[in-house]
């Protein structure tokens, strides 16, 4: 992967995403809350066999679903390849080699062209949205957002459903197709960004130094839960000098409404309704509440959302919330400490350890377009290699962790919990509602209270 490029996109969607969040909120620090598109272009060479699985160039075999050869000729026409960056496939490591070769063989084999459309991210929604409701889309392939996809794109039967094309799940993550991008029972959408991980980096120094069991042995143990968290906090919260004041804590910034939600396997909206009287719900917002009412995050000194980050740069706090991304950043500004980074903790209703994604990106194929299934085949099989890569983004991951520990860390972090949020719904008071939580209100109430607000956000989108 080329790491410049890589963090140059990290960058700007940070701000793109810090933007929204710059109401004081809570979740404001909550890298959780972006899109998967944070971490990672479409076009590194990991990352493009999107299930997690090395592609395999053998034909036929029962397991992958390949599609078989097809035969045809596009008859010279150019397909456009929209984004709001250029996806066009660079030449800098033997997988994106690979990837270029084949599509030079399938553009001479069915007579087509590939042109690379950027359109500035700020124009973006608009103009890709004007361009399908006039008929007239911008391109072929459309990198797209689910928020403003799903449901108010497919509902005005504006693009092809490709679920029947996306059965290789070692070139196509069935999760974007079947879950991500699902509406009514078809999939609309594939490929995508595979970003990486969101969980805790965490002050090894600082652990030693106040001789904590070391955190990787609740991994280790299969007991890293919320109970646990809560207990390395408490014992990180030491007044090491006897002054009557703190001096160390266990966690910079509580504001992970969107984590906590995915490690309990639950959201705010199920389809078309608020979610919050879900019992898996409540027990999130409970574990929040707590955080609060027993004074376990680190105070806020009256800084911005990047306070968190900061007060974990000084090295007297143990736990910082944000996306593995982060780690070339705290080497260079925190040389006399060594970190890790652990998942986020799973909640009790859990089973595995998640990264919530609130607005998945993916490739879909509008409905003005014709053949969409040639097109999906191309992109199948221009995906179909023998990767030199283990797993996804691993050359980025070993390029920021030089612990094999974290790296499987940030491997098993990275499954993405998908979950509909104000990215969606734009009316939504989301941050007053996770205000009134990190606050300590009674979570019936603000449950009670924000109901009826939330279905009312919903149903404006679902136009009910």
């Amino acid at each position: 992967m080329n790491k410049k490029l890589v963090m140059l996109l990290v960058s700007l969607m940070l701000i793109f995403s810090m933007a929204a969040c710059s109401s004081g909120s809570n979740e404001g620090s909550d890298p959780g809350s972006t899109n998967a598109a944070t971490e990672g272009p479409s076009n590194d060479p990991a990352a493009t066999n999107a299930s997690g699985e090395n592609a395999d160039t053998g034909e036929g075999e029962g397991d992958s679903n390949e599609t078989p050869e097809m035969d045809f000729d596009m008859g010279g026409r150019t397909i456009k390849i929209v984004n709001f960056w250029s996806l066009e496939i660079p030449e800098d490591n033997p997988d994106n080699i690979q990837r270029k070769k084949n599509l030079e063989a399938l553009m001479k084999k069915h007579n087509f062209k590939v042109e690379y459309v950027v359109i500035d991210y700020a124009e973006y929604q608009n103009k890709v949205t004007a361009s399908l409701l006039a008929g007239e889309p911008v391109g072929d392939i459309i990198s797209i957002a689910r928020s403003y996809t799903i449901p108010t794109l497919v509902s005005q039967d504006l693009l092809w459903p490709v679920d029947e094309y996306t059965k290789n799940e070692k070139v196509f993550d069935p999760k974007v197709t079947n879950e991500f991008m699902q509406y009514e029972g078809r999939g609309y959408g594939f490929g995508g960004y595979p970003g990486g991980a969101t969980g805790f980096f965490y002050n090894r120094t600082l652990m030693n130094n106040l001789g904590l069991k070391p955190l990787q042995e609740y991994v280790d143990e299969e007991n890293w839960n919320w109970e646990t968290f809560m207990q390395v906090i408490k014992e990180a919260n030491k007044d090491t000098n006897n002054d009557g004041k703190l001096d160390t804590w266990g966690l910079a910034g509580g504001g992970f409404l969107d984590s906590a939600l995915a490690s309990n396997e639950t959201a705010l909206v199920k389809g078309d309704k608020q979610n919050l009287d879900d019992p898996r719900t409540v027990e999130t917002l409970n574990f929040l509440s707590k955080l609060s009412t027993e004074k376990l995050v680190r105070p806020s000194e009256g800084g911005d959302w990047t306070e968190p980050s900061q007060f974990f740069r000084q090295g007297n706090t143990l736990l910082y919330l944000s996306g593995a991304y982060e780690a070339e950043g705290l080497r260079k500004d925190m040389k006399d400490y060594d970190f890790g980074f652990i998942p986020f903790p799973k909640g009790p209703s859990g089973t595995s350890y998640n990264t919530p994604d609130s607005n998945p990106w993916a490739m879909v194929i509008p409905k003005a377009v014709e053949n969409p299934e040639q097109l999906v085949y191309i992109w199948e099989k221009i995906e179909t290699y023998d990767s030199v890569y283990d797993y996804n983004l691993q050359s980025w991951y070993e390029s920021m962790f030089d612990n094999e520990v974290d790296i499987n860390n940030v491997k098993v972090a990275s499954n993405r919990f998908y979950l509909d949020s104000l990215a969606t719904f734009p009316s939504m008071p989301y941050y007053e509602f996770g205000d009134e939580i990190a606050k300590g209100q009674s979570v019936s109430t603000v449950i009670e209270t924000y109901k009826t607000p939330f279905q009312a956000a919903i149903d404006e989108v679902y136009k009910k």
